[in-house]
């Protein structure tokens, strides 16, 4: 069964040795500059949530959520402000193509919808425009493209 755990001093270490492909590095962050991301924006009292994905409590990928505009943001996209945010998903690549990233994007919309911040009227994330599979995953629960871009990634929305 799929869930999400919270990152902590106890998992930490295996959500960091998670990795995608080698083609796929250039598109996805490591979970290493993701958790050092969230550490500061939390530092910061900015709102963001780490999650290690686990299925039958083996850690297969890595959840970041963040909510509203963090403090030292610039040029920040019209979206972000009071809406939640998917700043990253990771599937390592022994888990990727069986269905799991679809399952976490489930697992993950279910959180936000508990509004652990307050109520938002959306969700967004961003990605580049040429990787495809994350187009199509995001596409297939229901993010919908905007004209709007995260520096030179697509930016995609969804009502909540």
């Amino acid at each position: 069964m799929l869930e999400l755990k919270k990152i902590n001093r106890n998992n930490v270490g295996v959500i960091l040795k998670l990795e995608v492909f080698d083609n796929q590095k250039s598109i996805v962050a490591t979970n290493n500059s993701s958790i050092i991301e969230a550490y500061i924006a939390i530092t910061d009292n900015n709102d963001v949530f780490t999650f290690g994905i686990y299925n039958d409590d083996i850690p297969i990928g890595f959840l970041m959520i963040g909510f509203d505009v963090n403090s030292d943001d610039e040029g920040v996209q019209r979206i972000a402000k009071e809406n939640y945010n998917i700043w990253r998903l990771m599937i390592d690549k022994k888990f990727q193509g069986k269905g799991f990233g679809k399952k976490a994007m489930n697992l993950d919309l279910e959180f936000v919808n508990t509004f652990p911040c307050g109520t938002a009227k959306y969700c967004w994330l961003s990605y580049e425009s040429d990787n495809d599979v994350a187009r199509q995953l995001y596409k297939s629960v229901g993010f919908v493209e905007t004209d709007e871009k995260d520096g030179d990634e697509i930016v995609a929305i969804m009502k909540l």
